[in-house]
Parts: C-alpha cells; structure tokens; sequence
C-alpha cells in the first residue's frame, strides 16, 4: 500500500485520484487552505464607531478568517465528520464511559421552544413549565437512588464529586469536625476522584484492592482514623465488578462518623435494580450522558446531578426549586446552611430534557430492563471470549463491562496499543486501554444495553480472530495498524508534548524560470 504526502494510506476501496486521496474518503485540508481572505459568504456594511469601548484593545491588524461561500463550509464540516467515528456510526466500547444510544425522540423534546428558546435570565413566571420539568427529573432522581435531595446544577461528572465533597466538608465544618483532612480512595478509582479530593485541601488515603478486584471492609477499617472526613468509592467499580462489601463498608465508615462518598458513573448497571441510598450513600454523582441517554461531553454541554443523603441535604446548593404559593420557585440566594453557587445558572436545561424524556420512554421497568440488559451484554462479551483472553477477576460475574488483562499476548510481540489500533481496521472504536491501573495492560469493553445480539457477536468474532492472529505471530498485522483509517499511526506522544496549536501559512517558493 502506498502513502501520500500527508501520512494517508492511498488505495482504500477506491483508486486514489490526483486531487486527494480517494473518491469516498478525500484528504480534507484546513479551512484556511480551502479559502481566503479576500472573500467571503456573506457581505456585511462597514462599521464605523464613533468611540473605542475596548480600552485600547481593539484588534490592529486583519483577522484573516478564510472566507468561504456557504456550500463550501458545508461541505467543509460533512467531509470532516465522515473522517469521525461515532455512537451513530458503529460500536464504541469504551469502558467506564458507557458510550450508550442517544434517542431521536430525546433530541426531538430537547429542541422544542419552550425548552431550546428559553434562557436562564427570563422571569420565573415565564418557565413555570422547564421548572416543572426539572422539578419531575429531580424527583424521579431522588425516587431511583432513595436520597433526600439533588442538585442539578454540576455540568458534569467531575463538577458533581467537587459539589459532594463541598457539602461533606461544609457539613463536617458545622459540627465542629473541620480538622477532618484525610479522603479514602481505592486504588481502582477513578482518576477525578483523587483528584478532586485534593483540589480541595484533603490528603488522599489509598485502600488496596483484594486480589478479587473488590474493596476489602477490613482494609477500609484498618485505613480509618478520627482525621477521615470521607471514603470515595466507584459501585459498580472500574473493573466491572459490583462492590459485595458495600453495606459493611457504609457502615464503617458512618461509625467512624465519616460520609461515603459514591462515584455514580456505573449508575447505569444498576438503576431501577439496586437505590444507591439503600446502601449507605450519603452523596453520589450521576452522569446523565452515562446512565439517561444525553449526548456524551465533547466539553459540553454535560449534566451531572448529585444526589444527597439527608444528613446532607441542607448543604445543596443554590439554585435550587421549590414549591411557592404562585407556583413553583427558582431558590437563587442562600438560605441556611446551604452552599452558594458552583456555577453561574441552573445547568444545562437540554440535558434536563433529554435525561426526563428517557426515564418516561422506558417507564420504571424499562430502566431495570436497560440496566440488565447491559449487564447481559457485558456477560455475554465475557463469555464469548475468555477462552482466548485472559480475565483478571474470575470470581465475580461481570456488571456493565468485561475487563481483560494482555497475558494473552506474551510473546507475540503485539501490545495492547498495538491491538486497539488493529481493532481500528476492523471499524470498531477500541475498548479503552491500560486502565484500571490496578491491571497490567487493561482491556476494558463495555457495550451498553444499547447493542444487539448481531452486533455483540460480530465485535466478538473479530476480536476472537486478532487475539488469534496475534498468538499466530502475525505481527505485521498490529504493529503497522491502522492502515484503512483516515490517518495512520501517529505519534501520540509527541502529538500530546508538542501540539501544532495555530496554522501558519507555507511560505512561498520562488518558482523556476519558464
């Protein structure tokens, strides 16, 4: 196969043609290569301002934007998401990301106008009817994690664990317990959950792991101490595996008079099956792009509620919403104990409507359904493919996701890296790779309750057939992969410590003589 000047395999499924690359897949270039300066889409007056408003910082020089006529930015931006792999492409079993189906009917209710035209700043009298929506969501939250009370507001996953660690910390505060300075934290955590923990002046304890994946109630109780203000633990965990000892640890923990702390992003292995809240939580994040089906970060815009016990309850933040004589009110200043604010507005009102929409489609029984529909799935994944892989964790039965370890590969010359890029030809996005750090080259594969039978087993098949040809010392396969993607390999490392930030234009050469 050979390459052409931009690293692109030429040759794919198509001749490769003069201009770029190929027919179905051309070589997209840059919108500052397609366009220029001196023209645009649209014509806009010239403005003159009577004054400067910047304070000696308007712009002194052109701004330089290409300009390009209106189907050339369309077709700019459709040729570039044909080079993405996507949830609406394909597979994406990414572990402990729960990359699951995003319901057109949810888009369709999002972009209604009485929910995409409003905006935070309106009079309350005007949105009496998202407030009801958020009012509905907050209690069908509460209802399903068997919890006091919700906060809507965090705008994702790591924004909620820092507003429940800030309640713990303003609750233990109120009691006198302020020299409480020690966070527990499994070693198969999370990476945020350490890390929010110390953003917030606490010193991070770790807790080993047994060597079944789970967390040890006697290892948390030898780790305790009158300075632990709390213990954070992931349930389902990050090896797939639900926590047996959770009940006994809630309660050494609260004995202890500390809070636990629960990082919900597996939520959507055991909702409508299992209330968080009856297993000893006092506060707990949930994402909604994991569990209830709302498009997944990209930067935003995110969602990620927490659910608080009632010990914790007063210490939610503002806003929040309430029932008033003239109907329902926007609570936006702080009243007793509670937090203030831990973000400019409410939230993301379209993840609100997403997430609702999605727990009425299913009903109570169908979100038990998807959440043992994703446990099924994962199983089955497992099942299909231990005799070839290597499963650290054989104890458990799995819950959202199949966690493998690369000992299948010893000897082959192929690594892990070289697998998922293998597994890119194949058109499947990889599983996630190398984590949980507490297995040595981790292959981690969750398929949701979104995937069918057909498409389990055709991801099975394929990863059967690489695990195969990389024992076979086919490495040739892996190490060169991908070759039918739009790019080949490429230097992640340097790509990461040396990133191209701004497009410079080429300089000209002088061109010989005619």
């Amino acid at each position: 196969m050979s390459m052409n000047m931009q690293g692109r395999p030429t040759g794919i499924g198509t001749v490769g043609t003069a201009a770029s690359g190929s027919a179905l897949l051309p070589d997209e270039p840059l919108l500052f290569e397609i366009g220029d300066t001196g023209h645009s889409g649209v014509d806009l007056p010239e403005i003159e301002l009577p004054h400067d408003r910047l304070g000696g910082f308007q712009r002194r020089t052109a701004l330089d934007l290409a300009g390009l006529t209106e189907p050339e930015a369309m077709r700019h931006y459709v040729r570039l998401s044909r080079l993405n792999h996507s949830i609406d492409s394909g597979m994406y079993p990414l572990g402990s990301c729960t990359m699951k189906h995003n319901p057109r009917l949810n888009e369709k209710m999002a972009r209604l106008p009485g929910f995409a035209d409003i905006h935070p700043l309106q009079p309350v009298s005007t949105v009496q009817g998202a407030l009801e929506l958020m009012n509905q969501l907050a209690r069908w939250l509460m209802t399903l994690t068997n919890t006091a009370a919700v906060a809507l507001s965090p705008k994702a996953g790591a924004h909620g664990e820092l507003l429940g660690m800030m309640a713990i910390k303003a609750a233990q505060a109120a009691r006198g317990e302020g020299h409480r300075n020690t966070v527990l934290v499994p070693e198969s955590a999370h990476g945020t959950n350490p890390a929010t923990a110390a953003f917030l002046g606490y010193a991070v304890r770790p807790v080993p792991a047994r060597e079944d994946g789970t967390v040890d109630v006697e290892a948390v109780k030898a780790a305790l101490s009158p300075d632990v203000a709390a213990i954070m633990l992931t349930n389902p965990n990050t090896c797939g595996l639900f926590e047996p000892q959770v009940i006994e640890i809630a309660r050494a923990v609260h004995e202890a008079d500390a809070f636990f702390y629960c990082d919900g992003a597996n939520f959507n292995a055991i909702m409508g099956v299992v209330r968080p809240g009856d297993l000893g939580i006092d506060a707990m994040h949930i994402n909604l792009h994991k569990t209830f089906s709302t498009p997944h970060g990209g930067g935003g815009p995110g969602a990620g509620p927490v659910v608080l016990s009632a010990a914790l309850a007063p210490f939610a933040p503002v806003p929040f919403i309430r029932e008033g004589a003239g109907g329902l009110e926007l609570v936006e200043h702080e009243e007793g104990e509670a937090l203030g604010r831990i973000t400019a507005f409410h939230g993301q009102m379209g993840m609100y409507v997403r997430a609702l929409t999605y727990m009425l489609s299913h009903g109570r029984d169908g979100l038990a359904q998807a959440a043992e529909d994703a446990v099924l799935n994962a199983n089955y994944v497992k099942a299909r493919l231990e005799h070839l892989f290597s499963v650290p964790f054989p104890a458990f039965p799995a819950m959202h996701e199949a966690l493998f370890d690369d000992s299948f590969l010893e000897g082959s010359g192929v690594t892990t890296l070289d697998f998922a890029k293998a597994l890119i030809d194949e058109g499947f996005h990889p599983m996630t790779m190398y984590f949980p750090l507490v297995v040595r080259g981790a292959m981690l594969v969750e398929p949701t309750e979104s995937e069918s039978k057909q498409t389990l087993d055709r991801f099975c098949e394929v990863m059967a057939e690489l695990a195969e040809d990389a024992k076979a010392g086919n490495t040739g396969r892996f190490t060169a992969a991908p070759v039918k993607a739009p790019r080949r390999r490429l230097d992640e490392t340097r790509a990461a410590r040396q990133p191209v930030l701004k497009w410079e234009k080429p300089p000209e050469l002088p061109r010989a003589a005619e």
